[in-house]
């Protein structure tokens, strides 16, 4: 299986709700709703600012396939939202998880950012693992900066430096 990673387009919005909203929902049964994260629906304003940004994997059928988005919240710190990767696409050789966020860190080391943080939830444990591999640390909510953006449903954090 092939894919590319590629920046947002407007043309993707659709595709990505669905992959989105589907993981949340369906797969991992968290109470959330598009209505939630309005963010979705205005994806160059929230996400493509300043030294933020927005990235799909596309398969070869041009295929929404995963997600990926840095938040600049300045002192020159940026926050994971979004990581998605569809279920017939993790693991295995693709990487598709480890390209999008080979593709971030790039993007963010480029840009100047010295820190990168991220809240997830506990149960979803190949997530937390993923980010541990990555070299990500666990950190406690009381160490999170104050201008981080935090998620009602988040319950675990996680911080990575440059």
């Amino acid at each position: 299986m092939s894919y590319v990673i590629t920046t947002y387009q407007p043309h993707y919005k659709e595709q990505i709700a669905e992959l989105i909203l589907s993981i949340q929902q369906i797969e991992f049964n968290i109470p959330v709703t598009l209505a939630d994260q309005p963010d979705l629906l205005d994806i160059e304003n929230f996400y493509q600012q300043r030294n933020g940004n927005f990235w799909c994997a596309l398969n070869d059928h041009h295929q929404v396939i995963g997600t990926i988005a840095l938040i600049d919240i300045g002192d020159q710190s940026g926050v994971i939202r979004k990581m998605f990767v569809h279920a017939d696409h993790r693991g295995g050789e693709a990487k598709v998880a480890q390209q999008l966020l080979n593709t971030l860190e790039t993007w963010a080391k480029h840009k100047n950012i010295k820190r990168i943080f991220l809240g997830t939830i506990d149960r979803l444990h190949a997530a937390n693992r993923f980010y541990r591999r990555n070299n990500y640390d666990q950190m406690e909510a009381s160490a999170l900066p104050d201008y981080f953006p935090r998620m009602y449903v988040d319950n675990t954090f996680f911080k990575k430096e440059l």
